[in-house]
């Protein structure tokens, strides 16, 4: 594998969870690790810088600390759809356009990874109202359509889906600038928040998804996937939605399962 000694990567998310084991596995692999997070990461990373991606004026200025240019921006964090809805297509879906775009010139030949999830697995179904959102200009721009036009269901799946969709459009769109973008979709993953998406999305349903593949995904499983996406070692591979569940959504693609109710 290509090393990643010395090369810098900004993560969100890294205080918990899959954040926290993509940061440990880049700082493992000798690379540099700039933080945004609302709270104090544990991982030794370079900088930490603190950020609220529900707000716009907050993740500008986190923007403007960041110094120099980057290999990789990982798009970790979010927020499950426990959080109120608007929270939840703030940080899930509208921070992750409005930092990546705002980092593109500094991501000479870099990569950006985003971490999805397998609940957006319906998006043709909303690609048109999909196509919309991101139609927007701003993330404020991009809050009011939401507020105007919210489709029917939880907003965490939406927000998903519109990540999707971002991550499977951009990628030719940035082949001139030398930048890769992908997705990374996981299942269940046994992180602090699991207890939120049971509540949700129905613990009967992530039961039945453990009882079939015989346990949730850890941390590490998603992480190792993102680090790869990142690397060199994936340099044909972009404008991807890669689902990392275990097989789940394969099976719900051919029609082995009927789609879950979440």
């Amino acid at each position: 594998m290509t090393s990643l000694k010395g090369k810098r990567f900004v993560v969100t998310g890294t205080a918990s969870g899959v954040g926290d084991a993509t940061a440990r596995r880049l700082l493992a692999e000798g690379a540099e690790v700039i933080s945004l997070d609302r709270n104090q990461p544990t991982a030794a990373v370079s900088r930490h810088i603190t950020v609220d991606l529900a707000d716009e004026a907050s993740i500008d200025e986190a923007i403007a600390q960041l110094e120099g240019d980057f290999d990789g921006l990982l798009n970790v964090a979010g927020v499950p759809g426990t959080a109120p809805a608007d929270v939840v297509i703030a940080v899930n879906a509208l921070a992750v356009r409005h930092l990546t775009e705002a980092l593109l010139d500094r991501l000479n030949g870099g990569s950006v990874v985003i971490v999805g999830s397998s609940a957006g697995y319906g998006w043709p179904r909303r690609l048109d109202a999909i196509r919309d959102l991101l139609s927007t200009d701003t993330y404020s721009d991009g809050l009011q359509w939401f507020k105007d036009n919210a489709p029917e269901g939880n907003a965490y799946t939406f927000s998903k889906e519109v990540t999707t969709v971002y991550a499977q459009m951009m990628g030719l769109g940035l082949v001139d600038l030398g930048v890769r973008i992908n997705a990374v979709l996981p299942g269940p993953v046994e992180t602090p928040i699991l207890a939120d998406f049971e509540e949700s999305m129905g613990k009967e349903t992530l039961d039945g998804v453990k009882d079939l593949l015989g346990r949730h995904a850890t941390p590490e499983d998603i992480a190792k996937v993102i680090v790869f996406l990142a690397s060199d070692e994936a340099g044909w591979i972009n404008g991807q939605a890669l689902a990392v569940d275990g097989g789940v959504s394969g099976a719900l693609a051919t029609g082995l399962f009927p789609d879950p109710q979440i």
